[in-house]
This record gives structure tokens, C-alpha cells and sequence, in this order.
């Protein structure tokens, strides 16, 4: 039987998603404590690898299993032999067709800035502070420039495994506002496309602090993205901002 995980986790403690062996991995726990359950050893699919310090909110995987077990029963089980940082909020029994990584045609990642001299330890793991002044209508401006389909080679890790680097980014908005939990202003780039490369949201996102700081505008990112050119896109944005949110099938 083919059983939908959608999970949520703090990646802080986690090396990213992938399983390697004798380090703490998403993929690594499950497929300990799954293999476990069914008495055999059993291979977890995830929607795609997030790295280390990178948290989920609809982080989604699939495994299939011999043994009969309702859905509720499963995600207890899985539940009961996980840390509090990882947990299986839903679990579904799905065709034997659907993929994890294969099935998805979008995802939506969210990266969170604290915008002040002073971050509350209440966004200290799942927020990256920036202290100066922002000027969001020059980010916003340049975010329009990086919508649609482009070849992200400027914006992604120098080394890849992907025969090709083109993205369609659908949807790229920066919203900020006062955030009552932790006292301050939380600025939010909410970032959908068909696939990501590795550490393309936290470029997008590092290039575009870049253009509010005013240290580049958006002629460069511009000729950033036409060219390739790495050197002209802003600094990656630490991973501890980042969350995957949701993935659409």
C-alpha cells in the first residue's frame, strides 16, 4: 500500500533532508522508524531535498508498505518513535502511481527576515535579522524582473545533477508588516515555481536584500540572470529563513 506523509519539521538539529550515513537526516529518521514498523527495510521518497537548517511546514513524502495499518494508526506509530522536532501531521492512502518528487508540479517556499536591531528568541531559528534600512520598492520592482521562465545558473549551487537549470517562478512576493509574536516587523518572500535548484529561493532572496540595502539594483540582477554571471547576483541568504510550505500535485 502506498501511504502520502505530509510532515512538518525544525531543521535546525537535522543535515537536510537527504539520508547519510551516521548524521541525522528527515529522510534518515523516517526511514529508521518506518523500516521498523514495517520489519523490513523500506525506502522513503520525499518531495525534494531541503538542506541543513532548512525547516518544512508541508514538507510531503510516500512510502509503500506491506503491512496493513490504517492511515491514523500509521502516523501514531511514526509519531511515537520520533523526536519533537519531526512529526507526520497527515497521513493518506494514495494510487500506487503517486510519487512524491514525481508527482509534484509546484512548490511554494517562505523565506522570513526580522527587519530591526533586535530579534526575538521566538524567531532566532526560523528567521534571518537584518538590521538596516530596506527599500521595498526597489526589491519589489526587481521581483518582477524574476518572474516567469528563466535559466537560474546565476542563482543556484555552482555544482548540480539537473540536466537543465530552467524554472518557471510563478509567484514571488514580499510582504512586511508588524509581527505581534515577536515585537517587531517580519518581512516574508513567499516564492512558487515548477522546481528550485539548491540555494535558489536563498539567492533570490540574498540578491534582493541586496537591491533594498542598495549595494545593487536591478539592472545588475537583470544582467545577472541573462548572462549566468554568479558575480552580479547578491550573497545566499543564510538557511535558517528558509521553509518549504506546501507542495501542489
Amino acid at each position: 500500500m502506498n501511504f502520502k506523509l505530509t510532515l512538518q519539521y525544525d531543521g535546525t538539529d537535522f543535515h537536510g533532508w537527504q539520508i547519510q550515513d551516521e548524521l541525522r537526516t528527515v529522510q534518515g529518521e523516517l526511514t529508521r522508524v518506518l523500516s521498523l514498523l514495517e520489519g523490513a527495510e523500506v525506502t522513503v521518497h520525499g518531495s525534494g531535498r531541503t538542506d541543513s537548517g532548512v525547516h518544512a511546514e508541508g514538507q510531503v513524502a510516500n512510502v509503500q508498505l506491506q503491512r496493513g495499518m490504517t492511515p491514523q494508526k500509521l502516523r501514531n506509530a511514526i509519531n511515537g518513535n520520533l523526536e519533537s522536532d519531526l512529526r507526520v501531521l497527515f497521513v493518506d492512502v494514495v494510487p500506487d502511481d503517486f510519487h512524491a518528487r514525481y508527482s509534484a508540479v509546484s512548490k511554494t517556499y517562505r523565506y522570513r527576515v526580522v527587519h530591526g536591531r533586535v530579534i526575538s528568541p521566538f524567531w532566532a531559528r526560523y528567521a534571518y535579522q537584518e538590521a538596516r534600512l530596506l527599500d521595498f520598492e526597489k526589491m519589489n520592482e526587481c521581483a518582477r524582473l524574476l518572474l516567469g521562465e528563466h535559466d537560474w545558473i546565476a542563482f543556484s549551487a555552482a555544482q548540480s545533477d539537473v540536466d537543465s537549470r530552467v524554472r518557471n517562478v510563478t509567484q514571488l512576493e514580499i510582504t512586511h508588516g508588524w509581527d505581534g509574536r515577536g515585537l517587531c516587523d517580519l518581512v516574508e518572500f513567499t516564492i512558487s515555481a515548477n522546481g528550485f535548484l539548491r540555494y535558489m529561493v536563498r539567492s533570490i532572496v540574498g540578491t534582493l536584500l541586496a537591491v533594498g540595502r542598495g549595494e545593487i539594483d536591478a539592472a545588475t540582477v537583470a544582467r545577472a540572470l541573462d548572462t549566468g554571471d554568479r558575480d552580479l547576483a547578491g550573497a545566499t541568504a543564510p538557511a535558517h529563513g528558509l521553509t518549504l510550505m506546501s507542495v501542489q500535485y
